[in-house]
């Protein structure tokens, strides 16, 4: 195994890496901001208002794309790290 190919990998699994995060962390950009502008036309400055209902949106987008992450990274594994452990 090459240096070349260990980069390749490398790459590939910070683009399944942020494909797989890009859900959750939008969500989080999208309540964060609703929030604050909520926060801010309201004069309602409260911790709780900010973290609860971001918590609860990001792990209802978990749970939704799990599968997706799922088969995301498990079609990684078999089609990239699998064969190169075999050495196909």
């Amino acid at each position: 195994m090459d240096e070349n190919l260990i980069f390749d990998l490398m790459r590939q699994a910070l683009w399944i890496a942020v494909r797989m995060s890009a859900p959750l962390l939008i969500v989080a950009l999208v309540a964060g901001v609703v929030i604050g502008l909520f926060q801010a036309l309201t004069s309602v400055q409260e911790m709780t208002l900010t973290f609860v209902p971001k918590v609860a949106l990001m792990l209802a987008v978990f749970w939704v794309s799990m599968s997706f992450m799922t088969t995301l990274l498990a079609s990684f594994f078999t089609d990239q790290i699998v064969p190169q452990i075999v050495g196909h």
